[in-house]
């Protein structure tokens, strides 16, 4: 690439980039504006009338301690976290299966589970909620409405994706040294721990950068199953009670949105040196 090119593909980017950032811009200015003008006038007012305009942070205070989003902040990443590593986990070890073990129907197998990511969440709520009523009123254990709930439901949701990103990052893994682990008396266990495992940290951490956003920002699936008390109830189900009537609480729905980006973006700055390392793999032999 010259370097005109070099310039004018950096010009665009900064446009694109600038245009992404605007909303969340606007989102952090409204959210610190006093909320009688908030409500008459735009974000941008603040750039026409810069001396006109009121700051005030209290529109904060008020989402996290008087409609307790702080408390929902905690619910979430309870939530969230574990629904991150359940399928880490068991896809880790389904995807190692169907590419170092040869079992008949592997393929067959491999493509069920694919064909899977074709099926809206949509579509299998109310079978899984009947499920977990019926598993109550047989048992007496209440499953909906509890953590529990949203991590099966999260975690199976997963799976198939899970499976598929990690099954491509293994597959560029050389055969031959699993076969020098074999002949030297590894175990599939120990291969897997010890050698498979710390390789495919890339494709765990793009998973999980996927996984934590879709869980983390998920209403549906929340409300749903993770809302029947407000001792689990998940940061997403607040925030969009923090509206109020007629649009009166809208800094502090502004203010509440601002507060529930900051966790994430930790987890993808944290991650994303390896983001695109983990979803190339295997698209390129």
């Amino acid at each position: 690439m010259n370097k005109k090119n070099y310039v004018g593909t950096t010009i665009v980017l900064v446009i694109l980039a600038a245009l992404w950032l605007l909303p969340t811009f606007g989102l952090l200015i409204t959210s610190l504006r006093e909320g009688s003008q908030a409500q008459i006038t735009g974000w941008w007012d603040v750039f026409v009338h810069p001396f006109q305009t009121h700051w005030s942070g209290i529109a904060f205070k008020q989402a996290l301690e008087k409609n307790g989003l702080a408390a929902s902040f905690i619910s979430s990443a309870a939530v969230t976290i574990p629904a991150t590593i359940l399928p880490l986990l068991f896809a880790a070890y389904a995807a190692y299966g169907f590419t170092f073990l040869r079992f008949r129907g592997r393929e067959l197998f491999f493509s069920t589970i694919i064909g899977l990511l074709v099926i809206p969440t949509e579509a299998a709520l109310v079978p899984v909620l009947k499920m977990f009523l019926a598993f109550t009123k047989l048992t007496g254990i209440p499953i909906s409405g509890q953590y529990a709930a949203a991590w099966m439901v999260h975690a199976a949701f997963a799976m198939p994706l899970a499976i598929y990103i990690l099954r491509n990052y293994m597959s560029t893994i050389p055969t031959a040294l699993i076969e020098a682990a074999r002949i030297d008396g590894a175990e599939d266990y120990k291969i897997f721990w010890r050698l498979v495992l710390p390789i495919s940290v890339p494709a765990l951490a793009s998973f999980a950068i996927f996984q934590f956003l879709w869980v983390w920002n998920d209403l549906l699936v929340a409300l749903t199953f993770a809302s029947g008390t407000e001792e689990v109830a998940p940061i997403n189900s607040k925030l969009a009670s923090l509206v109020g009537q007629y649009g009166s609480g809208y800094t502090q729905l502004s203010a509440g949105a601002f507060i529930t980006i900051a966790l994430p973006l930790v987890v993808f700055f944290s991650l994303q040196r390896y983001f695109v390392r983990g979803l190339l793999a295997g698209s390129v032999k």
